[in-house]
């Protein structure tokens, strides 16, 4: 049989340069339809697309053909370039270098989505720092913390 059978869950963290809460209430929804948009082009599934003012969670049905690190810089890319071009920031807009990606089981599906679709109430107890850090920790990530995170000078 010559098929390809594939079941590749996966959600990438990826934050706003210098995590500045700029991401506005007010085309928040817009701006992850985008980048659902973005994900599905590449021929992948979006499950969900959150975040908060400073940072974006995507829970993706990943093909096996398709690379996370082209996807990540297509979607970053492309996302950054749309809220550019609509001028949705007095400055201009960028994204952070690098992002987090985390694997997932089919069990585990509900409890991802659910979360990520939480994003907001979650950040009143936890900030985005505390919880990249615990995804890393978790997810058993060798990491040197003067690496994760580009902070204003």
């Amino acid at each position: 049989m010559a098929n390809t059978y594939h079941q590749i869950y996966l959600q990438t963290v990826f934050a706003v340069k210098y995590r500045q809460a700029v991401i506005q209430k007010e085309w928040q929804t817009q701006l992850f339809a985008v980048i659902g948009n973005l994900i599905n082009e590449k021929n992948c599934k979006t499950i969900i697309v959150n975040g908060v003012a400073d940072h974006v969670h995507c829970f993706i049905g990943l093909k096996p053909a398709v690379s996370i690190s082209e996807l990540m810089q297509t979607v970053k890319a492309k996302s950054s370039k749309y809220i550019n071009d609509h001028s949705l920031t007095p400055e201009r807009f960028e994204w952070q270098e690098g992002y987090g990606v985390f694997s997932y089981s089919q069990s585990q599906i509900d409890r991802v989505y659910k979360y990520i679709q939480n994003q907001e109430a979650h950040h009143k107890k936890q900030t985005f720092r505390e919880e990249y850090l615990d995804f890393l920790k978790k997810f058993k990530i060798d990491y040197e913390e003067q690496y994760i995170f580009h902070d204003l000078i």
